[in-house]
């Protein structure tokens, strides 16, 4: 008999009646020579610290770093669990071969290789490799398994992530409990939610630390077209009416009129987070929620495998793509011109290099009958997204609109579309911003034209960063905290970014469930817990995204057979046991400040102190150049006396327009002055107007009461 584990009954009993087994047996599908049988997640985990020692069951200090000699697995403590994994150890030692039909990815392979291996299988096992589960692909699937070792990497990859989330959640989770929680509260640590919760805080705090500020803009219209004056903005209303005097005595003069035919590229297909994003913009879904529409629209044949984190096709869906069209029958307005002529097999939707496991979420062109209608808003974004990027480029006209009055000059923007092309399939469909909603055509000027106008003034006011949403943090967590808009170097930041697609919504709700976070609307605000959470971990490399970024490339490496397992489990053993020590002893924080010789004796010990510790005693060797009575500092934006609040003395990393590197500020304490630096920002004025900053090259220096200046 061969033996086939789906990871849900759902999944088996489609595979089941595929091969033929159709007798229903307590636990599997039996017939035609297969055994069909299933897990439902997790049936299996990582043994607890009290599994390998009783007194890690104790929360305790010194018990810390706890570090297995060698990590096992256990059948989940639930009397269904146990039961479905005795039924499928019992047909392992009875079948003659393994057929392992669990998702295709990451987790599913760690799933079901915990499970095979709890259960003792000596047998041979292939492996069922599906991108959807229909008919036609199920079969496809049968007649090309694959060997299970060729997916070893893949499991050894599921494994370094398992362990690793497991080594620094409990050993920090512990330290940071016990050594600052309070009335027997649990300071949750983990190696994706705490950089998340950090972004998170780091926005908060931007928001209260916001002080409103009002502004005044000059404006004039000139043929019912309005223009932005290209100052800055002023501060004062004094000086906006200076400024309105100014305009009322200039004519106003056409200086320059550009048109440029433009194209804007087809959207990407979607990879989950793609999806998710949407589902939060346009229907208000969570993460969570998003995720559970579209594994329900996967597991009933209609979408493709949804824990994806790749925007292409692999080139063998192309032959695919003229009958998926064809099956998708509510959208025929749109697909039929597509199915006139060849289908385009264009690189940014088809490219073998892009995908790995699996190629991003598309229809399976199964007619999508009996669906919810949540479930049915899900499909229409994948839907529509699947058939736009098959039409061809929106032309558009950019038009840019140059003038001046007097010495001032003014510009206004304008978009025409000239030809929809993909634009089409989402008509009738609210802007997705607030540039898109104001796009405005604009009448044909001519340089040179000019005629009298009507300039006033604009009063407004600075408004605070915005709150995370959803669909916003979904990104931030993507490209590691960075605004990237640009879809190909988002492609390139994936690899580096915190956690995966599909982990990332339970992250969000980890979160939410845990009090560290909470929902206005669509905003996400961090709690007080949640700040004093991130205020009480010391650690910056805990809360920044660099740690998870440099585990998710190491994990992509073992998947790829380009790292070993047991070269990042030693990394890990390293990382926890200086982490713990820091912690528990305060290194770096209380030493650091109060016995300089400690912190270079702890460095030698300790192979990564050198590089905090080393800005620190640089620094700290230096006398305050204004006061000469206090060292220096390194703040977060800035290097400064130690006295500041006296002294007033500081150099901030970024000045003119330029980030000033170590070696720059060392040279400009040192010396009082730095070498020749390039683009400087230096602001100009017209009649007491600040106008738009010029660059030029030049020495900082310090003045007689140390203000930084240019020579």
């Amino acid at each position: 008999m061969i033996l086939c584990i789906a990871e849900k009954p759902s999944v088996a009993k489609d595979i089941a009646e595929i091969l033929g087994a159709r007798n229903r047996k307590d636990g599997y599908w039996e017939g035609n020579g297969y055994w069909v049988s299933w897990t439902f997640g997790h049936l299996c985990t990582l043994k607890e610290p009290h599994d390998y020692k009783e007194q890690w069951k104790w929360w305790k200090l010194e018990d810390l770093p706890i570090i297995p000699e060698n990590f096992g697995i256990k059948v989940v403590d639930d009397s269904g669990v146990q039961k479905q994994f005795k039924c499928i150890e019992n047909l392992v030692a009875q079948c003659d071969s393994v057929i392992n039909c669990g998702d295709a990815g990451q987790e599913g392979e760690l799933i079901q290789r915990w499970v095979l291996l709890k259960a003792k299988c000596k047998k041979p096992i292939q492996r069922l490799w599906i991108s959807s589960l229909t008919e036609e692909a199920i079969k496809e699937g049968f007649t090309k398994l694959k060997d299970s070792k060729q997916y070893d990497n893949l499991y050894a990859a599921g494994s370094a992530r398992a362990i690793g989330d497991w080594l620094l959640g409990i050993n920090a989770t512990r330290a940071f409990t016990k050594k600052f929680g309070q009335n027997k509260a649990t300071l949750s640590v983990g190696r994706v939610q705490t950089p998340t919760l950090a972004m998170i805080v780091q926005r908060q705090k931007e928001i209260n630390a916001f002080t409103t500020a009002e502004y005044w803009e000059l404006k004039t219209v000139y043929r019912d077209t309005e223009f932005l004056c290209q100052i800055d903005r002023l501060s004062s209303e004094e000086k906006a009416n200076k400024g309105l005097a100014y305009l009322k005595e200039h004519e106003f003069e056409i200086t320059s009129f550009e048109q440029k035919e433009g194209k804007e590229g087809n959207p990407r297909l979607f990879d989950l987070t793609g999806l998710q994003v949407e589902g939060n913009k346009k229907f208000g879904f969570s993460a969570d929620e998003t995720l559970k529409l579209v594994q329900s629209l996967y597991e009933k044949k209609i979408v493709t495998y949804p824990r994806v984190d790749t925007t292409y096709l692999s080139e063998d869906i192309y032959p695919k793509v003229e009958g998926i069209l064809k099956g998708m029958q509510y959208y025929s307005r749109f697909t039929a011109p597509l199915l006139q002529a060849p289908i385009s097999k264009s690189k940014t939707v088809f490219d073998d290099k892009k995908v790995t496991d699996h190629h991003a979420i598309i229809p399976t062109g199964v007619n999508p009958s009996g669906i919810t209608p949540t479930e049915q808003h899900v499909y229409d974004l994948i839907a529509r997204r699947f058939i736009a990027v098959f039409y061809p480029e929106c032309k558009v006209s950019n038009t840019t609109v140059l003038a001046k009055v007097g010495k001032l000059d003014f510009k206004v923007t304008g978009k025409q579309i000239i030809e929809p092309g993909w634009r089409v399939v989402y008509e009738g469909e609210k802007a997705e911003n607030k540039a898109e909603a104001e796009e405005k055509i604009l009448p044909v000027f001519v340089q040179g034209e000019k005629g009298p106008h009507k300039p006033m003034v604009h009063k407004g006011k600075t408004s605070p960063p915005k709150p995370y949403t959803e669909a916003t943090l979904l990104r931030a967590m993507e490209t590691a905290g960075k605004q990237v808009e640009d879809e190909n170097l988002r492609e390139l930041m994936k690899d580096n970014g915190i956690g995966r697609p599909s982990t990332r919504a339970n992250i969000i709700e980890t979160l939410f469930r845990r009090r560290y976070i909470e929902k206005n609307r669509k905003n996400i605000l961090a709690t007080p817990t949640g700040m004093d959470l991130i205020d009480t971990i010391q650690n910056e490399l805990l809360k920044s995204p660099e740690l998870t970024g440099d585990w998710e490339r190491k994990i992509r490496l073992i998947e790829k057979g380009e790292y070993k397992l047991e070269v990042f489990k030693q990394e890990l053993f390293k990382m926890v046991r200086e982490l713990t020590d820091e912690v528990i002893f305060n290194t770096y924080r209380k030493i650091e400040l109060h016995d300089q010789n400690a912190v270079v004796e702890k460095a030698e010990k300790k192979p990564r102190a050198p590089r905090i510790v080393k800005e620190k005693v640089v620094l700290e060797t230096l006398d305050c150049p204004k006061c000469k009575n206090a060292k220096l500092l390194r703040g977060k934006s800035a290097i400064g006396c130690s006295n500041y609040k006296d002294c007033g003395f500081k150099v901030p990393f970024e000045l003119l327009g330029k980030k000033l590197t170590e070696s720059t500020i060392l040279e400009l304490l040192e010396n009082g002055k730095t070498g020749v630096i390039k683009g400087l920002e230096v602001p100009g004025s017209v009649d007491g107007l600040s106008v738009e900053s010029r660059k030029i090259n030049g020495k900082l220096t310090f003045d007689s009461g140390f203000n930084i200046g240019i020579a």
